[in-house]
């Protein structure tokens, strides 16, 4: 091992695997977990029969790091690898990728839908795998896709069916899952063992070593007061008070203090309870003081201006008809009061502290002639650009060399990022043409980059595996753990309890190791069974919900009128991912607005423009049309958009998972013979 350049504590933590177990590999962040991972990889393909490895990512950029920095280097040479995203073609014939490769870097969500893929090109079988590595495998648990793919594994396993691949999984911390004592902790890191097949090993021999070749950030709180004067705030709260007033709130209705998440989710309840009630004054209001309620929450994180900023936006353009009283209440209310709040919003003497010591903090380790790489950790992606904008236009902030852009998920929308720019964003930043990343949690996990002497979290409430995952992300020496937080805040306290929990994680994971190799294999069995049995009750239980009602009784109804303008059984499944419309009569009730433009193409279908509700002045946007096979021109439908009328009554449902009603597949050969029937007619 020592050729390969690995370091003690990775040799010892390895040695199971190379015996051909199953294990956890639990290190550090920074401390090479993937690089020991490639040195298994290594010795399977060189001592196994027919070996075929596949490494398991959860973030896309992860596919090329791990390829291009790792796998291919050390094992490029002697074998076959490739690498697959949601970007590359290789996906579209991902079985036969498979079969002529001996390594392949993927996203889990690509395997998966290889293993329910039925076409053989496409199709692949865990049987086909010898070795399957699994990154950041901590978030093997519940419905991630990680534990989807492990439970196909169990199901065989304890049918007796063989071969199954050997697996290895890779994390900085399993956490405690929400436990606070250890019997539950321990509970919490039994069941990942469970979830992956897999002892967890750790080094223990080696243990200086790690400690002195990963060495942890200086750790410090950049606390602020909290301001003692905003009006911004006080108007805004002011104006949610008229609005809570004009709606004459239900007696049995009690909403928590305004400017926090609990608020946030109080007014989700009463908006969905209006559309139920069929009370459009109570649906309404909620929907705008949840506006409201962000622009409190943005007030306390950025400035003053962003969360006017976003009331303007929601007024402006997503808010632009009305329809009765209520709208012209909601509109008049923020219309009368709009040049104060710009007035006030616009005030230097109230501006948030906390981005001046955001700033002094920055300032710290970035200077003209100082070389700094940091990561700023904030929740949103929204917030991601108001701080990006704020830095681009701070003039210390430049002054002092700042070059920074933001990394967010990638996805479909504008605030999203396409995989490539992720990658593009990332190379910059790892040679330096950029030095300060701006990120969502995107970047807590598996970011490589050792020069990073900077981490700042910034207004966030996350657990502890999160917290070491980003504190992790700060590799150079005598770096920086900043939290930026204000004095006896929430954010302070969720701190100090994740060092609990992360201490906790050790004496759980000290616990488990401790289990004589009988008992460990008893608790697992007995957890991996009743993980089958939960998902097979689980499973009845969602049929069952769909199977409640005949998609012929249910109506759909726009979210915002309330106007019936669908029956549920018009409603098919395309590709197992869209929800269209094919009753042609449908087109009556929308209108057609904008081209939809997304950042990458797909094979057999593209988007056309959106949709909006057609009733009066209402203009409720319901989705995009969608071109399929360059014939069939179909309304796409977000179910968020809709208000379902069920034989006992209205409901909601916020995905199209959640619908108490069967969606039959569509089927293109059905559609063009009932279009070629109304031409023929």
């Amino acid at each position: 091992m020592a050729d390969f350049g690995l370091y003690g504590y990775q040799e010892e933590v390895v040695e199971r695997a190379i015996d051909g177990e199953n294990i956890i590999i639990w290190l550090p962040t920074g401390g090479g977990k993937t690089r020991a991972s490639v040195y298994v990889a290594k010795r399977h393909l060189e001592t196994k029969t027919n070996a075929k490895v596949m490494v398991l990512v959860n973030k896309v950029h992860l596919v090329d790091q791990h390829y291009t920095k790792e796998f291919k280097p050390h094992l490029g040479q002697s074998h076959k690898l490739v690498k697959v995203s949601g970007d590359s073609e290789e996906k579209d014939f991902f079985g036969l990728v498979v079969q002529s490769s001996d390594l392949i870097i993927c996203t889990a969500q690509i395997l998966y839908n290889a293993m329910i893929n039925t076409e053989e090109a496409k199709h692949v079988e865990l049987s086909d795998i010898t070795l399957l590595i699994i990154d950041e495998c901590h978030h093997t648990h519940k419905e991630s896709v990680y534990n989807q793919i492990m439970r196909y594994y169990l199901e065989r396993k304890l049918k007796g069916e063989r071969p199954l691949p050997q697996i290895l999984g890779l994390t900085a911390s399993p956490g405690t899952g929400g436990a606070k004592s250890l019997q539950n902790a321990v509970e919490h890191v039994l069941q990942i063992c469970a979830n992956l097949d897999s002892a967890i090993v750790s080094a223990k021999t080696y243990a200086p070593e790690l400690k002195e070749k990963v060495p942890r950030p200086i750790k410090t709180f950049d606390i602020v007061e909290k301001r003692l004067l905003d009006p911004f705030g006080d108007h805004l709260k002011e104006m949610m008070e008229l609005i809570q007033g004009f709606m004459d709130l239900p007696p049995d209705v009690k909403l928590r203090e305004c400017g926090t998440q609990e608020y946030e989710a109080d007014v989700v309840v009463l908006e969905q309870r209006g559309v139920r009630e069929n009370n459009r004054v109570l649906a309404q209001c909620a929907l705008h003081l949840r506006q409201y309620n962000d622009a409190l929450l943005i007030n306390d994180t950025l400035r003053m201006m962003d969360a006017y900023g976003s009331l303007e936006d929601f007024y402006n353009t997503k808010f632009t008809t009305a329809i009765d009283g209520t709208d012209f209440f909601l509109v008049g209310l923020f219309q009368e009061n709009q040049v104060e709040l710009r007035k006030l919003a616009a005030d230097p003497r109230f501006e948030n502290l906390k981005m001046a010591k955001l700033e002094s903090t920055l300032l710290k380790q970035f200077g003209p002639a100082v070389q700094s790489k940091g990561i700023l950790f904030c929740k949103t992606r929204k917030t991601t650009h108001c701080l990006s904008d704020w830095v681009q236009n701070n003039d210390a902030l430049q002054s002092a060399g700042i070059k920074s852009a933001v990394l967010t998920g990638a996805g479909n929308g504008i605030t999203y990022m396409t995989q490539h720019e992720q990658v593009d964003t990332i190379r910059n930043f790892r040679k330096g043409t950029l030095n300060l990343l701006i990120s969502t949690s995107v970047a807590e996990e598996g970011l490589d980059i050792p020069e990073c002497n900077l981490v700042v979290r910034y207004g966030l409430l996350t657990n502890e595996i999160a917290q070491q995952q980003a504190s992790g992300r700060a590799r150079a020496r005598e770096s920086q753990y900043s939290v930026v937080a204000q004095a006896g805040g929430r954010e302070v306290r969720r701190e100090l309890l994740n060092e609990c929990l992360e201490e906790l994680t050790g004496k759980a994971i000290t616990r488990v190791q401790s289990l004589s190799p009988q008992d460990f294999r008893r608790k697992i069995a007995r957890l991996q069974t009743e993980e089958i049995i939960r998902k097979k009750v689980s499973e009845k239980q969602k049929v069952e919900k769909k199977s409640k009602y005949a998609a012929s009784s249910v109506q759909l109804l726009c979210r915002n009128c309330f106007h019936p303008v669908a029956w549920a059984s018009d409603i098919k499944l395309l590709e197992n991912a869209h929800f269209v419309n094919i009753n042609p009569d449908f087109e009556n009730n929308y209108k057609v607005g904008g081209q939809v433009m997304l950042p990458k193409t797909f094979e057999d279908w593209e988007p056309g423009c959106t949709i909006s509700c057609k009733n009066g002045q209402c203009s409720m946007n319901w989705g995009f049309q969608m071109k399929y096979k360059k014939i069939a021109l179909l309304p796409n439908l977000a179910i968020k958009n809709f208000a379902l009328e069920t034989p006992d009554g209205r409901v909601t449902a916020k995905k199209w998972k959640d619908v108490p009603f069967m969606v039959e597949d569509f089927s293109f050969e059905e559609y063009c013979q009932n279009v070629l029937h109304d031409f023929l007619d």
